[in-house]
């Protein structure tokens, strides 16, 4: 769907993402920016809200999202969307490639969404993705209320029937997005991550570590242990943990056991 930019004239394409449960067919629909990881989970946190629990399964297309190698008997999930997983207590099982059956409810349920709410909106000229989502907001409870034309009640009555009571509750917090990334340690016993470098024990040198970078927090795990973490700092410079450094560079740079960190812009820290 287009937004156009008040400003500027502008057009860019917003994407449609589609969830569907198995039993009622109960749909849930919106639009983000891109297919970038941030917004593919982000619709997984709103979709379980809005169904007010979460199914035992996912059963994603193979976009790059959320599926790193798709393989017909061994596919590989994204690190961040697992995360995702393992927070809602949830499994994900990717469609196998040309599989269509694999996931028939989810290409339905794109159907629905083109035919009653997309086809119905093509006319209009949306400035925000809000004002966009409003609309689909408004257009998805009459689409959940549409009666079947073969079976008897709506997917709103079949979804308060079936599928509702056997969802698992949702967890007390909803997933925060973390950024995973696989890196090797500096030779400094530093990490860089966007444009800033994080120390790490310096006995991890030369080591491959995970970093998981959220909003305020970046920590770092070695062997799916966390060894260190920091605030995140969105600008260029260097954050350190005394505790981090070898015994001569400590006494070298004069820091005490009580210190707990510094910042410096450079490599003042390499002796």
């Amino acid at each position: 769907m287009p937004i156009v930019n008040q400003a500027t004239g502008e057009i860019d394409n917003a994407e449609i993402f589609v969830a569907v449960l198995g039993a009622s067919n109960y749909v849930f629909s919106e639009a983000t920016r891109s297919q970038k990881l941030i917004d593919w989970t982000g619709s997984h946190v709103r979709a379980f809200e809005f169904f007010g629990g979460v199914p035992e399964l996912l059963i994603p297309d193979n976009v790059r999202s959320g599926v790193t190698k798709a393989c017909r008997y061994d596919p590989a999930v994204n690190s961040t969307y697992q995360q995702l997983a393992e927070h809602y207590g949830t499994v994900v099982i990717p469609a196998r490639p040309r599989k269509p059956k694999d996931k028939s409810k989810a290409e339905f349920g794109v159907q629905i969404i083109e035919r009653w709410i997309l086809a119905r909106l093509r006319h209009h000229t949306f400035f925000s993705l809000r004002e966009l989502n409003l609309c689909i907001q408004s257009l998805l409870e009459e689409v959940n209320n549409k009666p079947y034309q073969k079976l008897n009640g709506t997917r709103k009555e079949w979804f308060e029937s079936i599928d509702k009571p056997v969802l698992s509750p949702l967890p007390g917090h909803p997933y925060e997005y973390t950024e995973i990334k696989h890196v090797k340690v500096n030779i400094d016993y530093h990490v860089q991550f966007h444009d800033h470098c994080y120390s790490v024990p310096h006995h991890l040198v030369d080591e491959r570590i995970e970093v998981h970078a959220k909003a305020n927090i970046v920590a770092f795990y070695f062997h799916l242990k966390q060894v260190s973490s920091h605030v995140r700092k969105y600008y260029p410079g260097m954050t350190t943990t005394p505790e981090h450094m070898p015994v001569r560079h400590r006494l070298t740079t004069n820091l005490g056991p009580r210190n707990t960190s510094i910042v410096c812009s450079g490599d003042e820290l390499l002796v």
